[in-house]
């Protein structure tokens, strides 16, 4: 009876396995690779070649030239192999400097580096710096911004809010609540000139002010459904009529936890008074500096992006009723954002930027 050739046991070390996860969860790694580590992955739960070719998307013969290089040079075996093609010119040394130079110094007069200064620097061409900055991921012309948190409540209440997402009680709504304010009704200066082959939109750089208005919006975690209500202010009166409207809007047999902000409208007397008269409310305030907790802000970026920032409005009722409009049209088929973070994996990257600063 013919039972073909052994398949080769793939047995891997704690180290390997965590950098095989890491490089599986890394979003910005080459997706040859993140293919590559989850296909060895595989091999070492006992999968054959055919199981992992269609887990991970490969043909059964690649994965097995991958089993027999993994097991004949380890990790090295995730990467890309030399290539064909005439010698290359630019030294390990150069490259190293280069990388070295871009990580560890400026410029004079300037911020950061650019291909034609680090090409000055390094004598270089312009297109080998930028080849050389692709390949490892350098992107010096870019920044981020970030915030780190300092309530001393930071982790009880990212473990709070997030068991809310993930495991929300029985019988009960989860609210997130917060408000867009200050939308600007603006008019631009001259008429907008639509879409055209090879010609994206245009419209003018400046514009008449006709006013502002406040947004406020409550998003039901579990169904995606938007309650929303527009005012001039967004002063605790008009919060505390917001409430009110929500309350008067929902099954009057449900508990309603509610994630906030910590704004100062939201904890004034008259609504912590509220609160107690209404037993079946329940506040969770996330901390500070951690609006991207709050999941109406991912709605109030879609209202953004979709209706308000390329629009030109002649009053504030206009843009009033523009906002009514898109949320009317939302909640006709409403879809909830799906959170996939917990609290551990949140807490684990807030760790690894704070130890990044020292």
């Amino acid at each position: 009876m013919r039972t073909g050739r052994p398949t080769l046991a793939i047995v891997l070390s704690p180290e390997e396995l965590l950098q095989l996860q890491s490089i599986v969860r890394r979003s910005k790694a080459p997706q040859a690779e993140v293919r590559r580590a989850r296909a060895v992955l595989g091999f070492a739960q006992g999968l054959n070649n055919l199981q992992v070719a269609r887990k991970v998307g490969l043909c059964a013969h690649s994965a097995g030239r991958l089993r027999t290089r993994f097991n004949d040079v380890r990790m090295q075996g995730l990467f890309d192999l030399p290539r064909s093609g005439a010698p290359r010119s630019i030294s390990d040394e150069k490259v190293a400097d280069v990388i070295r130079w871009t990580l560890e110094s400026k410029p004079p007069h300037a911020t950061h580096w650019s291909t034609r200064s680090m090409g000055r620097r390094s004598g270089l061409s312009n297109e080998s710096i930028s080849r050389i900055w692709r390949t490892f991921g350098l992107q010096p012309h870019r920044t981020e911004t970030f915030q780190l948190s300092t309530d001393p409540q930071f982790v009880d209440k990212v473990r709070d809010v997030v068991g809310l997402y993930v495991s929300p009680p029985q019988n009960a709504l989860v609210l997130c609540i917060d408000e867009k304010s200050q939308i600007q009704a603006l008019e631009r200066s001259q008429p907008v000139l639509p879409l055209a082959p090879g010609q994206p939109e245009r419209h003018t750089s400046d514009y008449f002010r006709h006013g502002t208005l406040s947004l406020f919006a409550a998003l039901d975690v579990a169904s995606g459904k938007v309650y929303a209500r527009c005012r001039k202010k967004h002063r605790q009166q008009e919060f505390l009529a917001f409430l009110k409207q929500v309350d008067a809007q929902t099954p009057p047999g449900l508990e309603i936890h509610v994630v906030l902000d910590n704004y100062a409208a939201h904890k004034t007397p008259a609504v912590r008074r509220w609160i107690v008269r209404h037993p079946r409310w329940h506040l969770h305030f996330i901390p500070t500096h951690s609006s991207w907790l709050n999941q109406v802000e991912r709605f109030f970026a879609q209202i953004t992006m979709q209706r308000i920032r390329r629009e030109s409005f002649r009053s504030v009722r206009q843009l009033r009723e523009t906002i009514v409009a898109y949320v009317d049209h939302h909640n006709k088929s409403p879809s909830p954002f799906i959170w996939t973070a917990s609290a551990d994996l949140i807490l684990g990257k807030v760790e690894y930027l704070c130890k990044s600063l020292h």
